[in-house]
């Protein structure tokens, strides 16, 4: 019953109705409680129905059918049910990520009722990580990147030594410093046919950050993009640049399986540009911005996801958010204003009402939130704001970031050529 403590559990399990992961306590203890779901899966779907929720007076339950997996959430949380199922999306996208859709389609076809745990045994921790993230990171809310804020000048040459690093079958090069974006450089052919989503870059950051494994030297392992292509793999190429710190992690994806000595170059090229220019000890130094920064009396925090960028429909979605600093300090805290965003959100993106412009005043601290066809904003100010003064207050945040804009977001994606002309 451990399960029923928490306020938000995941299960995972196949047609067959067996268990393949849970969150919390065991998938075995859990087995009986997954049968009686896949009943209710089953029967509803016998009447050419499919069921999509449950609601209680405390609880929401979320189904999502991807055959021949049935991933289900159980939430005490005010979460939307579209918020959570986009959660649950995020979990088969991870599974996806490590197995492939087509040879977890061979795989049931073959055996209904196959134990998808044998495949996935040691991965719990990814899992687990990616739930612990979607809790508390919300890019996942908005799906967008977060870029490392850095002087435009910098990420510019540290781009240009990922361009001049390149062999055949190199499709991205992507360098993370401190779990955010710092720069991704792509194949040009490959970005005319389909873009990177923010999907599958949140699914690198966590496969990177879940596992201790990787800051041990140089991992080669297949990797897919659910996203870009759910049946296939990439080939990655995971190294640190800064041991034992090991916060500059440099991601290199390739096509060719057998490629691991001619990407294991581009990163030594990369490494020694990097140290003649003395760029990771630049990158070290950089530090997260402070609200205060804005010069915007009153605001506390917010979150802004621009549309308006060049090249839109080819580039990542990307997002800026200052640090969450007092009252914001506490676990506890920073949980609770990420609920008042998701709450926002989900009065925003509803699919009965949606809503442009939400003046919100919660017992602590009064919430503004706006979207326009530029831009999607969620901000926080202290209790006694009024409308006119925080939609005043925002015109000076959005001023602000206009000026900053080439330090807090890629603006213009670097991209190489790996076929010869």
């Amino acid at each position: 019953d451990s399960w029923r403590q928490h306020r938000k559990h995941v299960f995972v399990l196949s047609e067959a109705g067996k268990p393949i992961y849970s969150r919390y306590g065991s998938e075995e203890a859990l087995s009986s409680t997954m049968g009686v779901m896949m009943a209710l899966v089953s029967f509803v779907q016998s009447g050419d129905n499919i069921i999509r929720s449950v609601y209680s007076e405390e609880h929401t339950v979320v189904f999502l059918h991807k055959e021949p997996l049935v991933l289900v959430c159980v939430s005490s949380s005010r979460q939307s049910e579209r918020q959570l199922r986009g959660e649950l999306l995020y979990v088969y996208y991870q599974i996806i990520s490590m197995l492939t859709r087509a040879s977890i389609s061979r795989i049931f076809q073959h055996k209904k009722n196959y134990d998808l745990r044998r495949l996935l045994a040691g991965s719990e921790k990814i899992l687990d990580g990616l739930l612990n993230l979607v809790d508390s990171d919300p890019s996942f809310l908005l799906a967008a990147v977060h870029c490392l804020p850095l002087a435009s000048s910098l990420r510019d040459s540290v781009s240009q030594i990922l361009q001049k690093a390149i062999t055949p079958n190199l499709v991205f090069s992507i360098l993370i410093a401190r779990n955010q974006l710092l720069t991704i450089v792509q194949e040009k052919t490959v970005i005319e046919d389909a873009r990177l989503e923010p999907a599958d870059v949140h699914l690198l950051l966590n496969l990177i950050g879940a596992s201790s494994a990787f800051q041990a030297g140089e991992i080669w392992t297949p990797i897919c993009l659910p996203l870009f292509n759910p049946d296939c793999y990439f080939y990655a190429y995971i190294s640190y640049l800064d041991p034992p710190e090991c916060t500059v992690c440099l991601l290199l994806l390739s096509t060719d399986k057998e490629a691991f000595y001619a990407v294991a170059e581009c990163k030594r090229k990369i490494e020694e540009a990097m140290v003649a220019q003395n760029s990771l000890s630049l990158i070290a130094k950089v530090q997260p911005y402070s609200v205060s920064q804005v010069g915007v009396s009153d605001l506390r925090h917010f979150m802004y996801k621009p549309f308006d960028v060049p090249d839109n429909h080819r580039q990542l979605t990307q997002f800026t958010s200052p640090e969450m600093e007092a009252p914001y300090c506490s676990e506890e805290e920073k949980m609770r204003l990420l609920d008042l965003y998701r709450y926002m959100h989900s009065r925003i993106h509803s699919t009965s009402r949606p809503l442009k412009l939400i003046y919100h005043v919660a017992e602590r601290e009064t919430l503004l939130a706006w979207v326009t066809s530029k831009f999607e904003l969620y901000s926080c100010f202290s209790p006694l704001v009024t409308k006119a003064c925080a939609i005043s207050a925002i015109t000076k945040l959005l001023r602000w970031i206009k000026k900053e804009e080439d330090r807090l977001f890629i603006r213009y994606p670097p991209k190489y050529s790996t076929t010869p002309n």
